[in-house]
């Protein structure tokens, strides 16, 4: 007779949680859990894009408070791909794909993320299963199981100063 599997115990999240994009020099931005999605977009502006030692990079804006255009973030990082991605209505676009760090319940995780102009969106920043699957589960009842950040030291208005960023470099990197 088979054994039983121990279940898996995964941290658990709302559908709408506060995390960080520290590569970015966001220190927070809310973004709603979204297992209907694949993949993680970001809400960037005035795309700008370079060729640094080979590689594609992309240099952007973002506003990252809801329904606020006063705070604003510059970020830059390296392009992974181009990808096709088709938005809840229906319209497919070819988007930049860029891999960052979020952190989320004090979890670093490196995940992909799509920039589009998400101002007309509820949401500055949407998680995508990927960017979760195996990692949290999802609680579609509750919202900020992470908590709601206080105002931290040497960040003002959801920006990290530049000398607080960590550097691009990956986690795989560093070890």
């Amino acid at each position: 007779m088979p054994s039983k599997a121990q279940p898996v115990k995964l941290p658990i999240i709302g559908w709408r949680e506060w995390v960080q994009l520290p590569q970015l020099g966001i220190a927070k931005i809310k973004a709603k859990i979204d297992t209907g999605a694949r993949s993680s977009s970001l809400h960037a502006y005035d795309l700008k894009y370079e060729e640094r030692d080979g590689k594609q990079w992309v240099r952007f804006k973002v506003h990252p408070r809801q329904r606020s255009t006063s705070d604003q973030v510059m970020a830059e990082s390296p392009v992974l791909e181009f990808r096709k991605v088709r938005s809840s209505n229906g319209q497919v676009t070819k988007r930049p794909v860029i891999l960052t760090v979020v952190e989320i319940l004090g979890e670093l995780c490196e995940i992909e993320i799509t920039l589009a102009n998400r101002d007309s969106m509820g949401f500055r920043m949407l998680l995508g299963r990927e960017a979760i699957r195996g990692r949290m589960l999802v609680d579609s009842g509750a919202s900020y199981l992470s908590g709601v950040p206080k105002r931290l030291k040497g960040k003002r208005n959801g920006k990290l100063k530049a000398s607080n960023r960590p550097s691009l470099k990956s986690e795989r990197d560093a070890t």
